[in-house]
């Protein structure tokens, strides 16, 4: 997997992913994250996760209902977490490959994109 910058990648379109490739490797994956803000892995190196705080409950709904927007039109969907009505995360695993993929990155530099008012 080629190292992109996060204006690289929120040009480019998820890929469909049937599995039958490797997930991309923990170095590759490392190397990636440092380009995208508060992003960090999880589950082992298998996954990549985000947390923020926002206003409110319907601030987190909102946020959600732009990233499912991003989500489907990409066609790779994120875990979404909203706990204590205030605390939002969102999880990318590529779940076809049981780890991450450039699919996974994509997403994260979209989703860094929308604003959280």
């Amino acid at each position: 997997m080629d190292i992109q910058s996060p204006d690289q990648l929120i040009h480019m379109k998820c890929k469909p992913c049937e599995g039958g490739v490797e997930p991309c490797s923990l170095d590759e994956a490392r190397r990636q994250l440092a380009t995208l803000s508060g992003w960090y892995l999880t589950h082992d190196g298998q996954r990549i996760r985000k947390d923020w705080r926002v206003k409110n409950f319907m601030v987190g709904m909102k946020f959600f209902e732009a990233v499912a927007a991003i989500a489907e039109d990409d066609g790779h969907h994120p875990d979404l977490h909203l706990e204590a009505y205030r605390n939002v995360s969102i999880e990318l695993w590529t779940h076809a490959i049981g780890g991450l993929s450039e699919n996974d990155f994509i997403l994260a530099a979209k989703i860094d994109q929308l604003p959280l008012s």
